[in-house]
Order: C-alpha cells, then structure tokens, then sequence
C-alpha cells in the first residue's frame, strides 16, 4: 500500500489525533461532572460552598490578596467575588482589613477558623483520593498528578483564560 503524498498528508487530519482528543474530551469532562458533585456533596457538609471553599483556599495559596486579585484567581467577576467573601467574613472564615497603601482598597485573609475549616476539608478530600489511588500501580499513581497538571497548565496558556470580566474570548466563536 502506497502512503499518501506530502501534500495530502499535510492538509488530511490526523485521524489518530483525532480520536484521541475525543477520548480525551469524554474522560475530562466525565472528571469534572463527577468532582464537581463530589466536591459539592463533600463541601456542603461544612456550611460553604464550593465556590466559598475555594476562595478560602486561593487566599492561603496567594496569602493576603485584594478582591481584584481574589477575583482573577477565581476566574469570577469583582461583584460574585464580594458576595462571596462578604458570606465567608460573615462566618468568621475571611477577614477584611483596609489596604495600607490604599484607603479605597481592601486586604483579605483567612481567619485561624477559616484555615481549619479548609484543613478539614482538605483532609476529607485527600483521603478519598487516597483510597481511589489504592487500586492502581504506583507509576500510575505517579504519573496521574503530573499528567493532569500539565493538561490544566496546557489548557489555560491555550484557552487564554483571562480574569473574570474579560471578554468571553478572542476569536469569533462566540458570534
């Protein structure tokens, strides 16, 4: 069997490519429906929601960030960010302090009642990854963080995931 010409091979589509981008497509977003009911299910159970338990955990990540940083960390608009932290203040998991250098602005930071909160959480989490871990090879387990980090890594450089209140994209996709 003869292989195609270069110049066909160039303008037909790797057939292979192709199908693996659709597994790959079918398999993330199985991952993302299960964990965000998993995460919805687990989290509730402490009085916050997802969205609040993240914001918790971007301010330990980042320490003290102001509500525009919070924001592009959460990929949320700077009024869903307010309400958010607003809930988490009211709780007693958030502090808000004036910014030093700024009257107009506000420094945020995670009370000692909100970092056990997470810790707890984090805990819970962990030890279900744990015991999903336990059933597969050690290379595989290895291997499954770097894979999936370099995928959400890839994924944000390509999508140019900009912070919340950009334009929903560059292109003409969404005409």
């Amino acid at each position: 069997m003869r292989s195609p010409s270069p110049e066909l091979a160039r303008t037909k589509p790797d057939s292979s490519l192709e199908r693996e981008a659709e597994n790959l497509y079918a398999a993330l977003s199985e991952l993302v429906r299960v964990y965000q009911f998993r995460d919805r299910d687990t989290i509730c159970c402490y009085d916050v929601s997802v969205t609040q338990c993240y914001a918790i955990e971007a301010l330990l990540r980042r320490g003290p960030s102001g509500l525009n940083d919070l924001a592009a960390e959460l990929y949320l608009d700077k009024s869903t960010t307010s309400r958010v932290v607003a809930t988490l203040e009211r709780k007693g998991y958030v502090a808000r302090a004036s910014h030093p250098d700024d009257g107009r602005g506000v420094v945020l930071s995670v009370t000692s009642a909100g970092r056990k909160l997470h810790d707890r959480i984090r805990k819970d989490l962990v030890e279900e990854e744990r015991k999903l871990l336990a059933d597969f090879e050690p290379e595989v387990r290895k291997a499954a963080p770097q894979l999936l980090l370099r995928l959400a890594r890839a994924a944000a450089s390509r999508s140019g995931l900009a912070p919340a209140g950009a334009a929903c994209c560059s292109t003409d996709k969404c005409e």
